[in-house]
This record gives C-alpha cells, sequence and structure tokens, in this order.
C-alpha cells in the first residue's frame, strides 16, 4: 500500500495527484466498491464526523467511518484539484469524484487512475480496484476486528459473503497461536 500511495502523489500533472491520492485513500480507507466511490456525492462526506454516507447494492445505504489520511487527502484534494477543474470547465454538479474534464469520473476511469498508479510504482501486475477493498477488509481482520463488523463496513447483507475475506488472516491466526498458546508445539 506505501508503494501505492507514493505512486499516487508521483502524477506528473500535480492536480491529478491530489485525485488519485484521495481516490486510493478512500478505496482504502473504508473499502467501498468503486461503483459506491463514482457515486459518492459532496454531501456524503461529513469531515467532522469522518464518515461517509454509502449508497450501496440494492439501494442499501450505510455510514462508514474514514481516517485522518483520507480526510486529509479529501481537504486536498477538494480545494486543490476539483474547484479548480470544476471552474476551468464550467461544471456544476455534486459528485465527488471527477475526471480531468470536471465531469463525474466512472469505474473505468477509477481502473485507469489505478493503473497508471501501478505503472509509475515499483510494483508488479495489475491491480483492480476490488483488491483494496480486500485489503481493507484483511487488514482489519488481521488487527482484531470482528467479522460482523466487518460485515457491516463492506455491506454485506450475508456474514458468508464477508467470510471470503477470513482465508488470508487464517494463516495469521495459526503463526498467532504457535507463538502464544504454550502447548502448540511439542517439544
Amino acid at each position: 500500500m506505501t508503494a501505492l500511495f507514493q505512486a499516487a502523489a508521483a502524477n506528473p500533472d500535480a492536480t491529478l495527484a491530489l485525485r488519485d491520492s484521495a481516490i486510493l485513500e478512500v478505496l482504502y480507507a473504508t473499502g467501498i466498491r468503486v461503483s459506491e466511490c463514482c457515486g459518492l456525492r459532496l454531501d456524503d462526506v461529513d469531515d467532522s464526523t469522518q464518515l461517509m454516507l454509502i449508497h450501496g447494492k440494492g439501494n442499501k445505504e450505510r455510514y462508514v467511518p474514514f481516517g485522518n489520511y483520507a480526510k486529509h487527502a479529501l481537504q486536498t484534494y477538494l480545494s486543490d484539484c476539483r474547484a479548480p477543474l470544476m471552474a476551468k470547465y464550467h461544471q456544476t454538479h455534486d459528485t465527488l469524484f471527477i475526471n480531468h474534464y470536471g465531469r463525474p469520473i466512472t469505474a473505468t476511469g477509477v481502473e485507469y487512475v489505478l493503473n497508471q498508479v501501478i505503472d509509475r510504482s515499483t510494483l508488479t501486475g495489475d491491480i483492480h480496484p476490488h483488491m483494496l477493498r480486500h485489503t481493507f477488509a484483511t487488514h482489519l481482520l488481521n488487527h482484531g476486528a470482528d467479522l460482523r463488523t466487518v460485515q457491516e463496513l463492506l455491506g454485506h447483507s450475508s456474514l458468508s459473503t464477508t467470510q471470503i475475506y477470513t482465508h488470508v488472516t487464517k494463516a495469521h491466526l495459526q503463526r498467532d497461536y504457535r507463538k502464544y498458546f504454550p502447548r502448540a508445539t511439542h517439544d
């Protein structure tokens, strides 16, 4: 993730680097789907409570918190990227994330942004936006979040859908079990 954040900030177009960083921060900090990210409106983001109202699948809504990194990236993006581009191209909509013409960004546009970030990074291979959602869930589970919390944050209606994210954490559980349980290994 560190390499991705560095590469997002390294966009030769400094204005779009702010957008790229904000998109990456939001996707990673919230675990939202790309379609949910593209559908965010200005009023859906509350800086004071650091909550986003997410309009999910099946017209379900949920609130998802976001941290200080995402908050700072969004504030900088709004003032130093979105506002100038909206003025330059005479746009007046309330969609949060925009393309380089000030129009609402599409899911394909987000994938393009992420591919550009990968190209500028030291990483190899393809990154798909869903990988950020997966990383979000895995990091929460690896750091002690319970499955129900992760389910709620991801907007899954079924716990079994959320359980697909636990496979990576099983190695973490095994390692911790062997490390901390006195009778885990035979001497």
